[in-house]
């Protein structure tokens, strides 16, 4: 299990002068070109002076070789390959999954065996399926998938020690998570829990036991088996955002890879986060509720200086490549379904007004991978609560192989984030009966 280096010390430096004294600091340049300064030393050598990041958008939390973002340019690369290569070529979840944690595209045999792994542990001890008894029938999907997830670590018990212990680990979590949000949406809507196939691949086999019944069996359409690989694909890794740096740093205690990830489930439900997918289709109900069409909308939100759900990017001044390849897909998913819906409709109206007014196109705020990505999940019948245990399942891949490189790389683990004190410098304490 070995660490890729994707940064190494340059000749350049940079020098920070304070109070009459000068420190000087390495500067560090990754595959792509990008610099950074290296500050790890500056509390030690100067006393114990720290940098103020509230929000780390400037700060290089680790050194990955996962998946690279250019925000300006609209590029994403996982393990240096092209996100539109990987969609062009159709790649599979369980291979993009392959690639992104062991870092090469897997020979026919690597790829065969992963798969028979994701096949043979695909259902869940009978004692974990008792769990579900134990929810509210209204609770939150995302609840159960990260409180599951947690429970794996009671009966699946991950003792990883080698290589084969790691894949065996890996392939139980990508496997189960899939099982365990088909149950959880079986229990919302008081189903029976469908058994996995292992006849059918993950994508299909997920599908399987989201919408088969015992006395209905459930025929997938390629078409939709393809768009829902293709949705985890696109999701499957994007840098050190929320969850990813929750998975990291809960990583870093030690904390078993079960547990790291069900961290991530908890950091990926928020609706600046994960939960952006939803906004984009609530944004739509609003439109629709409001009995403006989208052209009326678009010019309310602007004279209001307000936002659309689904447009715009925090990382992204450039197309989402990902929202470039979904926009594809959702043109061709809707044609070939044939479905009609309202919603939709509005979608495409509205993606059409935004891209065609100058006040977004000079703000560059173009439609993002959430806009898609709601209007493909919304094709396929798949609930609004479930939109984010999609986005986690898809996730999964890229939290492992964040994990495996926290667990690789001993000096590559979060030590103690530190913070600008701004409370009392000393307090004097008061007796209770003097207090005021």
């Amino acid at each position: 299990m070995n660490q890729q280096v994707d940064t190494q010390p340059i000749s350049e430096t940079c020098t920070l002068t304070l109070e009459g004294k000068e420190y000087v600091f390495p500067v560090l340049v990754g595959t792509t070109g990008k610099k950074t300064i290296d500050i790890s030393g500056l509390r030690e050598s100067s006393g114990g002076i720290t940098t103020f990041d509230s929000s780390f958008a400037n700060t290089a939390s680790c050194s990955s070789a996962i998946s690279w973002i250019d925000g300006e340019k609209g590029e994403l690369t996982y393990r240096g390959i092209p996100i539109e290569t990987i969609a062009e070529k159709k790649m599979s979840f369980t291979e993009t999954a392959w690639l992104l944690i062991f870092g090469k595209l897997p020979t026919e045999a690597e790829h065969e065996n992963f798969g028979g792994l994701l096949a043979e542990y695909s259902a869940l001890h009978r004692s974990m399926e008792l769990h579900f008894n134990a929810f509210p029938p209204n609770g939150h999907p995302m609840a159960i998938m990260s409180s599951m997830i947690n429970a794996m670590s009671t009966h699946d018990r991950p003792r990883i020690t080698d290589e084969e212990s790691f894949t065996e680990s890996a392939a139980k979590l990508l496997s189960k998570v899939r099982t365990i949000a088909a149950a959880s949406y079986k229990a919302s809507v008081g189903e029976p829990n469908i058994y996995p196939r292992h006849d059918l691949k993950y994508v299909e086999n997920f599908l399987h036991m989201m919408f088969s019944l015992p006395y209905r069996k459930f025929e997938t359409d390629p078409v939709i088996s393809d768009a829902l690989n293709l949705f985890f694909v696109l999701h499957a890794d994007h840098g050190q955002n929320c969850s990813t740096s929750t998975v990291r740093m809960v990583a870093s205690s030690g904390a078993n890879l079960f547990t790291s990830c069900a961290a991530g489930v908890c950091a990926l439900w928020g609706p600046r986060h994960g939960g952006a997918n939803v906004n984009a289709v609530k944004g739509l109900e609003d439109i629709a509720d409001s009995g403006l069409t989208p052209k009326q909308y678009v010019a309310r939100v602007k004279d209001n200086k307000g936002r659309i759900p689904g447009f715009g990017h925090r990382i992204y001044r450039n197309w989402d490549p990902r929202a470039k390849i979904l926009r594809a897909t959702c043109n061709e998913l809707l044609d070939k379904l044939n479905r009609i819906d309202p919603l939709l409709d509005i979608a495409q109206d509205l993606e059409q007004v935004v891209l065609d007014d100058d006040y977004f196109i000079e703000r560059r705020l173009y439609p993002n991978v959430d806009f898609y990505s709601g209007i493909v999940l919304r094709a396929l019948n798949i609930p609004l609560n479930m939109f984010t245990v999609m986005f986690s399942i898809g996730r999964m891949a890229g939290w492992i192989a964040q994990w495996k490189e926290v667990h690789d790389d001993p000096k590559g683990r979060i030590d103690r984030p530190r913070q600008l004190y701004r409370g009392p410098a000393l307090t004097p304490w008061i007796p209770i009966e003097e207090r005021g």
